[in-house]
């Protein structure tokens, strides 16, 4: 349940908990794939008037490569997430706070889902810290082996 009735904040916070399938369109546009659907959970609250705050966790894998050698990766995700909302005109702009309508009936996670993905996954990763990565020549993988350019020689 990534989309909340405000309604159901009168009584107090609120438990979240969903899952991000791989081909939701909330994704399109990132430059990500995930690897598993994300899980998504955590706590809605009101802080004030027109005012919430969710904390929350999302967990799952993304898929990745090598920024040296392109080798495919699976990275993980396990992300905690602290998310203001509100309706104060005044903090509309704060880039900390996801605004809502003053009317607003309905509080969408998704979108914090989305951000904090974005921010969380590394966008250049590494297959290991010591990767050798590609021959600017041929191409070769030099974690595999080295090749006659990464040894210095002129043969091409």
């Amino acid at each position: 349940m990534l989309l909340v009735d405000v309604r159901n904040l009168r009584h107090g916070p609120v438990d979240t908990q969903g899952t991000i399938e791989p081909d939701d369109p909330l994704l399109e546009g990132l430059a990500m794939q995930l690897a598993t659907p994300l899980d998504v959970d955590g706590r809605l609250q009101a802080t004030a008037e027109g005012e919430y705050f969710w904390k929350g966790r999302v967990r799952g894998e993304v898929l990745g490569s090598c920024r040296r050698c392109l080798t495919p990766l699976t990275l993980t995700v396990d992300a905690e997430v602290g998310v203001m909302f509100s309706a104060d005109p005044d903090v509309q702009e704060d880039p900390d706070v996801f605004p809502l309508p003053a009317t607003a009936s309905a509080i969408d996670l998704g979108q914090a889902v989305r951000e904090e993905l974005a921010l969380t996954v590394e966008a250049f990763p590494l297959c290991r810290e010591d990767c050798a990565g590609l021959c600017p020549k041929c191409g070769a993988d030099l974690n595999a082996e080295p090749c006659v350019h990464a040894q210095g020689s002129d043969n091409t």
